[in-house]
């Protein structure tokens, strides 16, 4: 193995624009993108969000996935050590008009978002019939 392949990614900010409203932290997902005939699949690593803490909406041609990710620290004792940052994930994707944006599917497991991006079926050539007026 090479160094490159044993160097941690440390998590990645988001860089808003302008001021926040509150003061939260937002991350950067890791994604996998694939594309087969049928669709376009993205996969984002969300660790510690559960389901009721994502957002996926598509607007304007732009695929926004937001997760939340509850603070699980312990009330009790105190802390010593704090190596993991909690707070959410954001990331954009602009959506190509090749995709069926009525047909989008969201799935999260084990911390892994799945989002479905049908193809449109294409335009398929056809006669048409001129009418006598």
């Amino acid at each position: 193995m090479s160094e490159q392949e044993l160097q941690v990614q440390e998590k990645q900010m988001v860089q808003q624009e302008g001021e926040a409203t509150k003061p939260e932290k937002y991350f950067i997902p890791a994604v996998d993108i694939f594309e087969d005939e049928d669709k376009v699949t993205v996969v984002a690593e969300m660790p510690g969000v559960k389901t009721s803490g994502v957002d996926v909406a598509l607007e304007d041609d732009v695929l926004t996935i937001r997760g939340h990710q509850e603070d699980d620290a312990p009330k009790e004792g105190r802390l010593l050590l704090q190596e993991y940052e909690t707070g959410s994930y954001l990331r954009r994707f602009t959506v190509a008009e090749t995709i069926d944006q009525d047909k989008i599917q969201a799935t999260m497991t084990d911390g892994m978002l799945t989002v479905e991006l049908p193809k449109a079926a294409p335009a398929k050539p056809r006669k048409i019939e001129v009418q006598a007026g």
